[in-house]
């Protein structure tokens, strides 16, 4: 019944951690087709040094393809964590989990609470953070949907590897098991032959020797 559980476990966890790893995918393709925008738009425009080496640092985009990078290294790690159920692993995934939770959680409330917050932000030469900006506020309802989908598999995630993590079959109460039962062992002499005959034969090797 545990192994059961413990293969139900492994398969859920994979299944709600594909969900972190497609929005990885999706963040890095965007930022890959940002990235060929933007080199585009460099060549075909007449800059000046100047302005050629403000540009020459993009961190919207810069930052847009590392988290997708991130993410799709998290789905990596938490297929390896389910696959193999080790604790040590397991840990060190819902601690990553959790802390890109509060990460995310301390955005969000920037974003809601600072009316400036887009004064904290670096100057973004390339516009596309204007753009990014522009798109999800016209598709508000569905960026909505899709943060609450990765947060709550995000979540969910965390409890199903605290549960494998809880039902990791103990390497150790095997050897206990066998140590407190230990397997019978032959006697040396024969029970059902009678001492008396033992001893007279090797009397009689004895003699017949001398």
């Amino acid at each position: 019944m545990v192994t059961i559980a413990r293969i139900c476990l492994q398969s859920l966890l994979k299944l709600v951690n594909s969900v972190l790893g497609m929005v990885g995918i999706a963040m890095v393709l965007y930022g890959l087709w940002m990235v060929r925008v933007w080199l585009r738009d460099m060549d075909s425009s007449s800059v000046d040094q100047y302005d050629a080496a403000a540009a020459a640092a993009p961190w919207f985009i810069c930052t847009f393809l590392g988290a997708g990078v991130f993410l799709c290294a998290i789905t990596c790690m938490g297929y390896l964590a389910a696959k193999f159920a080790h604790g040590c692993c397991l840990s060190c995934y819902m601690l990553i989990i959790f802390i890109v939770l509060l990460l995310e959680t301390a955005m969000a409330a920037d974003i809601l609470l600072n009316s400036d917050w887009e004064k904290d932000l670096p100057y973004d030469t390339t516009g596309k953070f204007h753009d990014f900006k522009d798109f999800v506020k016209s598709n508000f309802d569905m960026f909505k949907w899709i943060g609450l989908l990765i947060v709550l598999a995000q979540g969910f995630s965390i409890l199903l590897a605290l549960a494998l993590r809880s039902v990791e079959p103990n390497q150790g109460s095997s050897y206990d098991s066998e140590e407190e039962c230990p397997p019978a062992r032959l006697p040396l002499i024969n029970p059902n032959e009678p001492l008396e005959y033992i001893v007279a034969a090797k009397n009689n090797n004895w003699n017949s020797n001398k």
